[in-house]
C-alpha cells in the first residue's frame, strides 16, 4: 500500500502571522492535528502540530499572540504519494514525529499521520453484536 493510498487530502495551509488560536481554531473545524505553514519569506513550507502548540500553551505562552512562524517545523521530511507505508512508518519513527506533508510537483498534496497508517494496517472493528435479550422467566 501506498501514502497516497493513505494520505489525507485535506490540506489545511496557514500562513506565518497566524496566531496559535487562529492555527489551533482552523485545526480544530477541520479535525486535522497538523496545518502546513506556507512561508515564501522563511524558505516556503513548514508544519505546525496540534504538540507545537500544546507545548506553547504549557510554558505559558499565549496562544492570541503567539505566530505560527515561531512555533513552526522548518526541517520537515517530506513524503511523495509513491511512498509505501513502510517508508512512511520508518521516516516517522526515525525522525520522532506523527504527520508527513506529502509533496506531489513540490505542492503539498496531503497530510499522511500515524493514525492513517494504523487505519490502513488494522482491520476496522467489526459493529457491535446487540446483546441477548433477556426473557423472563
Amino acid at each position: 500500500m501506498l501514502v497516497r493510498d493513505a494520505m489525507s487530502t485535506i490540506v489545511l495551509t496557514i500562513g506565518p502571522a497566524h496566531t496559535l488560536r487562529q492555527a489551533a481554531a482552523l485545526m480544530s473545524a477541520r479535525r486535522v492535528g497538523a496545518a502546513v505553514v506556507h512561508d515564501p519569506d522563511a524558505g516556503g513550507i513548514g508544519i505546525l502540530t496540534e504538540r507545537d502548540i500544546l507545548d506553547s500553551v504549557g510554558l505559558g505562552q499565549d496562544p492570541d499572540t503567539e505566530h505560527a512562524h515561531a512555533h513552526t517545523t522548518t526541517d520537515v521530511v517530506f513524503a511523495t504519494p509513491s511512498w509505501t507505508l513502510e517508508e512512511a512508518a520508518r521516516a516517522m519513527a526515525h525522525g520522532g514525529f506523527r504527520h508527513l506533508v506529502v509533496l506531489e510537483r513540490g505542492e503539498p498534496a496531503g497530510i499522511v499521520s500515524v493514525r492513517d497508517l494504523v487505519r490502513c494496517w488494522v482491520p476496522a472493528r467489526p459493529p457491535a453484536r446487540p446483546a441477548p435479550q433477556q426473557v423472563p422467566a
